[in-house]
């Protein structure tokens, strides 16, 4: 290809959909990455629509709002849905007692109380709402596949600096997650490991999410042909192995507030790093006439905060162009 315009460092969920909005604009962008996209911490997201360990809210809001737009989009779309793997699913969040509404409720559909009868035992309060359901098996593929469509390019390259890529050309797209502890040098980035255990979904079809249990964060997502059991949230922990203990934990508390996992199949673990920060960075700055957008530290809201800080991206990037 020609020259880009461009060069979007990382390709996980972030930076493969900052690199299809700049796309979709006109620009020509290339992707570098280290390691391919079905090898990112994106691949191993358990990936539905909620705002999760991210600020700040006044930000991540619009966003959110966004990402739950576009995904509700892609999942209309009878074709689409399926071969990008976004299906639409009722999700209900439950709580020991009363709450306020979340500030995300107002950017969802069929938002509403639970009744009595729709919550597990030992909960007494619930809210119920349609959320988007991503599979990231299916999803970065259809990604890369858009990618593909618009001519960008993805290069396996693993860089130690942005200078390599400023060489090149006058804009470079920072989406390096946790790699931006080195590249940037940015001490506020710090993991927190995930650990997550697929089942055969049988007739499982609605979320489940406790976020609040004194026993730890617990998921019930239910996909395609499996359903994502969570979770663990270890703060400045990076090891990448299975704690099997762990996993029977995620099992026993999943299965008490959705017993009917109890009959169905254990296909595997998969354990992550969430790249968090005490709140996101999508800024700008300009070194020696040349744009770097940042656009990191999502944390465990990735996907759902991607096409929104995307079109951020975007529209910043096309307003120095413009102003060329």
């Amino acid at each position: 290809m020609s020259t880009p315009e461009i060069i979007v460092i990382g390709a996980g969920v972030s930076g493969l959909s900052c690199a299809i909005e700049l796309a979709r604009a006109g620009r020509r962008v290339q992707v570098w990455t280290a390691v391919a996209p079905e090898q990112t911490t994106s691949s191993k997201a358990a990936a539905f629509w909620y705002p999760y360990r991210v600020d700040p809210i006044e930000r991540v809001g619009p966003w959110a709002a966004v990402g739950y737009e576009r995904f509700a989009r892609i999942a209309g779309n009878l074709t689409l849905g399926p071969t990008a793997g976004v299906i639409m699913r009722e999700a209900i969040e439950v709580f020991p007692e009363p709450v306020p509404d979340p500030p995300w409720s107002r950017y969802v559909d069929m938002y509403r109380h639970a009744i009595p009868e729709e919550l597990p035992p030992g909960y007494g309060h619930g809210v119920v709402f349609e959320a988007p359901v991503i599979e990231m098996p299916r999803y970065l593929p259809w990604l890369v596949t858009e990618l593909d469509r618009y001519g960008v390019e993805i290069v396996i390259r693993r860089v130690d600096s942005l200078s390599p890529a400023l060489d090149l050309t006058g804009v470079v797209v920072n989406t390096t997650g946790l790699g931006a502890r080195e590249l940037v040098g940015d001490a506020r980035v710090y993991p927190v490991r995930g650990q997550t255990v697929r089942h055969r979904r049988g007739a499982l079809d609605r979320v489940l999410i406790d976020e609040h249990s004194a026993h730890g964060i617990t998921y019930v997502i239910p996909r395609g042909d499996d359903v994502v059991l969570g979770g663990v949230a270890q703060e400045h922990e990076e090891s990448l192995a299975e704690d099997p203990a762990q996993t029977v934990a995620i099992v026993e508390r999943c299965t008490r507030i959705e017993p009917r996992l109890a009959s169905t199949q254990r296909l595997g673990v998969s354990v992550g790093l969430r790249p968090c920060r005490d709140e996101v960075r999508l800024d700008q700055e300009v070194r020696d006439g040349q744009l770097i957008v940042h656009n990191y530290g999502h944390g465990g809201s990735g996907v759902t905060l991607s096409w929104g800080c995307a079109e951020d991206v975007q529209q910043r990037v096309s307003a120095w162009l413009k102003r060329e």
